[in-house]
């Protein structure tokens, strides 16, 4: 009894010496904390409007239980199906051509030497992302539009012009293009983090040895940034069903519906135009059980083919 006692006072004594040694760390930890509990756990108790029908006057507790007749609805609406086709299409193509773009800017830029000029083309790539999709909406409405610049350079050159936003042929290319300008300067600074963490003497050993910049960056850079980049396909894939619903609503209209509406835009209607607030729900609630399916599924491949340490658990 007094070797257990002693052990449960010793594990006692290492807690509290652990908390006073990080507690700048976990104070710092307080704000983002309180953040996640108010803006995204407090919320989830709407969750349960997906099984109600919701009536305003009675509220979230008043309003009466009908199990899964909302389910029903939505499973039973073929217009579901053609938003679902979309979100998929258009989170596939962001993600197959937008997640390698960030990569092989880190690495490019990594081998710069001059750090004036990295540090000068970083700060400008990463500047889109500080500007609201309203802003840049408008902005790619101006290139894109009839007398834009874009359809003058075809015009010059002898081609025929386009409303680019208004044609259902390139609306998607339009938004993997512009989500890619938008979110490769930012995306790339986890890149950039995990390659400053490389031991130098590495590179410097490879030189030695003949290898070249495209060696160096095949042999060395990739393979030690390869847990971080698995970690964020893997967190990526987290959201293939979240295409972006701030660049397409201020980009979309009528005319590309049948290419671009995505679940949220669709919740959007629904919930805040129709007030449908129960049937919004249930599509919403949908879209994170499949996004938090899809973690899983995703996790369990990254650990399957012999990246256990790169897995998130």
């Amino acid at each position: 009894m007094d070797i257990a006692a002693s052990r449960k006072s010793a594990v006692k004594n290492q807690k509290w010496s652990n908390w006073r040694k990080y507690r700048v760390l976990l104070l710092m930890m307080i704000p983002g904390m309180i953040y996640y509990v108010v803006f995204n756990y407090i919320p989830m108790y709407g969750v349960v409007l997906a099984f109600k029908d919701y009536r305003f006057m009675d509220g979230i507790l008043g309003s009466p239980w009908v199990g899964l007749k909302h389910f029903d609805k939505l499973f039973a609406d073929p217009y579901f199906y053609t938003v679902l086709k979309n979100t998929l299409i258009i989170s596939f193509y962001k993600l197959l051509f937008g997640f390698p773009v960030p990569i092989i800017f880190a690495l490019l830029l990594n081998e710069i030497s001059n750090v004036r000029f990295k540090k000068v083309v970083q700060t400008v790539s990463y500047l889109p992302h500080f500007i609201s999709w309203v802003i840049l909406g408008g902005i790619f409405f101006s290139i894109l539009s009839w007398e834009g610049p874009i359809n003058t350079l075809i015009t010059l050159f002898g081609g025929t012009p386009s409303l680019y936003l208004a044609d259902a042929r390139y609306f998607r290319t339009v938004l993997v293009v512009t989500h890619i300008f938008q979110s490769f300067g930012w995306g790339s600074i986890i890149y950039f983090a995990a390659l400053s963490g490389i031991d130098t003497q590495m590179y410097e050993a490879a030189v030695l040895d003949g290898a070249g910049r495209f060696k160096r960056m095949w042999y060395i850079s990739i393979p030690m940034i390869a847990p971080v980049v698995a970690i964020m396909l893997i967190l990526s894939m987290s959201g293939i069903l979240d295409a972006g619903f701030d660049q397409i609503f201020n980009m979309y209209n009528v005319k590309v519906y049948n290419v671009s509406d995505i679940i949220d835009t669709y919740v959007y209607r629904k919930g805040l135009v129709d007030m449908s607030y129960s049937y919004a729900t249930a599509v919403g609630l949908f879209k994170s059980v499949i996004a938090l399916i899809l973690i899983f599924v995703v996790n369990r491949i990254v650990k399957m083919i012999g990246q256990k340490d790169s897995a998130i658990w």
